[in-house]
């Protein structure tokens, strides 16, 4: 497999992706896991719950079960948290849920692509995007979308090593350093 899946994340994302192969719920966990990772996307309170380490274990566990369980998230993908949150391991959530897409996109023979947008992207962007990287890779492809406001428009696309840039922040750097040499 892939760099992702190396390390804590690793461990516990191939721990939670070998419970889902044995009781058949890879979709049901990897549609829950879709749900948290869009819910840290979405929520600065919530990603800095899941990242300080003073908030004591309890209080974390307590409020990520809440949340869980009001998003209706499956019982196997909230006892997982569970056993993040109680191994104080839940600053390392996020690569764990990208670790597991990646588990999950290599057994179905699909290539994962990570795109970064600086706004969440509509269905219809992201099947535009899906549908092209089909065509240039010649297989079909998952997409781990993520938002970075800082990128101020465009896209950077990431499948395994190669990587295109498209967003405007680069291109407004590659014209600073343009315009520094010009004077």
């Amino acid at each position: 497999m892939s760099s992702v899946i190396s390390g804590v994340a690793g461990r516990y994302a191939s721990a939670l992706f070998e419970l889902a192969e044995e009781s058949k719920a890879q979709d049901q966990v990897s549609g829950d896991l879709d749900t948290l990772a869009a819910m840290i996307d979405e929520s600065e309170d919530l990603r800095r719950l899941i990242r300080s380490p003073v908030i004591p274990r309890e209080d974390q566990a307590r409020a990520l079960q809440a949340l869980l369980e009001k998003a209706e998230v499956g019982a196997m993908t909230r006892n997982f948290v569970g056993v993040v949150t109680s191994n104080r391991r839940l600053f390392a959530l996020s690569d764990m849920i990208a670790a597991f897409r990646a588990m999950l996109a290599g057994q179905r023979g699909e290539t994962t692509a990570e795109v970064t947008s600086a706004k969440p992207l509509s269905d219809a962007q992201t099947q535009a995007i899906k549908d092209a990287l089909k065509r240039v890779l010649g297989t079909d492809v998952a997409i781990d979308a993520t938002v970075d406001p800082g990128l101020l428009g465009g896209l950077v696309v990431k499948v395994g090593s190669r990587m295109v840039d498209s967003s405007l922040n680069t291109k407004l750097q590659q014209l600073r350093l343009a315009m520094k040499g010009v004077g």
